[in-house]
């Protein structure tokens, strides 16, 4: 298997964790492939390693044409910019104890062997523990708490994964790359998790067959609180202001996009759509204990602030 893996660096300390994402199926809100590369450009992460692609990639599928075939940019008969597959391993120390991220696009053959050469790698970092992100749609109200499910790997991690609002999944069906993984580290012994969000999506086609559904595109609301649980479950210590801000622009946006959809086509009901998707709603909030001491403490100062303690 080391063939396939490439490091041109190491990091002094094992990082305390990686974050895996990947471009695939199971990438609703862009959240296995854009939440990764948020934290790569703003963890400042450094390209460390990758993994080789060979013999895990299609070419092409014959009356497919251009589905599967990289991109070619030519200039005066010359190749200008060739696309090829990517799995790369970055490093950030930007957050207490270190953090790997993995990146890569999710593989049409040969599973198991890439599979493998995905934990060879973490294992030849030092890394102990593993998080994937990924993402589905569903039909759930945006302005509330994603609901967030998770797959694991040893059944000692459950009792943990407990305290942090998940639902531990039921599904049944194709697996991805993720759940592919998961399996395999089960075997090897090794601590892995992927969370999935469920990502807002609207159908209204029962009500004209010509009106495209909504749905959110790169979800900040599920990015930011998949990387509350991820920044507590590993003591990161990242700060997530920044996203925090996204998440809220998020919703204000929705809103404005819901209210002017419902004043352009009344016939669609929006409102009542709405109110019955948040009416069958159950929302599961994260809100660890020391969160709310602080909230409080935070309105208690706030209120000492404002002078609402002062004597007459």
């Amino acid at each position: 298997m080391a063939e396939l893996i490439h490091f041109w660096e190491q990091p002094k300390t094992p990082p305390a964790v990686m974050i895996a994402g990947w471009y695939q199926w199971a990438d609703a809100g862009n959240i296995s492939s854009g939440l990764p590369e948020y934290l790569i450009k703003h963890g400042d992460a450094r390209r460390i390693g990758e993994i080789n692609p060979d013999g895990f990639y299609l070419f092409q599928i014959p009356g497919t044409h251009h589905f599967l075939r990289p991109e070619v940019t030519l200039k005066d008969g010359q190749i200008a910019a060739m696309e090829h597959r990517s799995n790369n391993i970055y490093f950030s120390d930007q957050v207490n104890n270190g953090m790997a991220i993995f990146l890569g696009e999710e593989p049409h053959l040969d599973a198991d062997r890439y599979a493998q050469a995905f934990l060879d790698a973490a294992e030849a970092l030092g890394v102990k523990r593993i998080a994937a992100v990924a993402g589905v749609y569903g039909s759930m109200p945006y302005d509330r708490e994603r609901d967030v499910s998770c797959v694991f790997s040893l059944p000692a991690m459950q009792e943990q994964l407990a305290d942090y609002s998940v639902r531990f999944s039921e599904y049944q069906g194709g697996a991805t790359i993720g759940t592919f993984i998961v399996d395999l580290a089960k075997q090897r012994g090794i601590e892995m998790v992927i969370f999935y969000a469920y990502v807002p999506a609207y159908d209204f086609s029962d009500q004209d067959e010509m009106v495209q559904g909504v749905r959110i595109d790169n979800d900040f609301k599920a990015w930011y609180e998949l990387l509350r649980r991820i920044n507590r479950l590993y003591d990161l210590r990242m700060d997530l202001s920044q996203l925090e801000q996204y998440a809220d622009d998020l919703v204000a946006s929705m809103a404005d996009k819901i209210a002017d959809l419902d004043r352009m086509m009344p016939e669609l009901k929006v409102r009542d759509f709405m109110k019955k998707v948040d009416e069958e709603f159950t929302e599961k909030p994260y809100m660890p204990l020391d969160d709310i001491w602080e909230e409080e403490l935070g309105d208690l100062l706030a209120g000492f602030d404002n002078g609402d303690n002062k004597e007459d």
